[in-house]
């Protein structure tokens, strides 16, 4: 698997444009979409995955149809030089959806989904705030979100 940037070309793109919107495209229908042969559509998805461009594929779930209906960012500062351990620590709290390692005024950024404000108060109080590491966090609730996926467009 590649971990560089690769060239795409517009059918590379197409491709992506439609697996994002729907990963569950047969093949055939992938290459009728994007006005292709059957046999290329298989080639360019085997080069896509190959190279990392397309790292797997996934059911889009409603968290808040599964009981996960609170979410919050949470912004952690650690101690200074403990960054690589305390990505797996941050991680491996219940809830965390996503770690961000980031710049300017703290170090990480969570994305932590619950189901009510006492279990997230459970896994700030009495999990994350009891890490060796952890020196401060700050939690915004997330009130709304939108997810438009990756901008493709950006690609050219």
């Amino acid at each position: 698997m590649s971990t560089g940037r690769i060239a795409l070309d517009d059918v590379d793109r197409q491709i992506l444009r439609e697996l994002q919107a729907d990963g569950r495209l047969s093949v055939n229908e992938l290459a009728s979409r994007v006005n292709v042969s059957r046999a290329t559509a298989y080639a360019r998805l085997d080069r896509l995955r190959r190279e990392g461009a397309i790292k797997g594929y996934a059911a889009v779930i409603d968290p808040d149809v599964v009981g996960l209906g609170v979410a919050a960012i949470v912004l952690v500062n650690v101690r200074q030089r403990t960054w690589a351990e305390s990505v797996a620590e941050l991680g491996g709290l219940p809830g965390v959806e996503r770690v961000m390692l980031t710049s300017g005024q703290f170090d990480f950024a969570l994305l932590v989904r619950v189901g009510d404000i006492r279990e997230l108060r459970d896994v700030l109080l009495g999990q994350l705030q009891m890490m060796p590491h952890v020196t401060g966090s700050q939690t915004i609730f997330v009130l709304d979100e939108h997810h438009n996926g990756l901008d493709l467009s950006l690609l050219g």
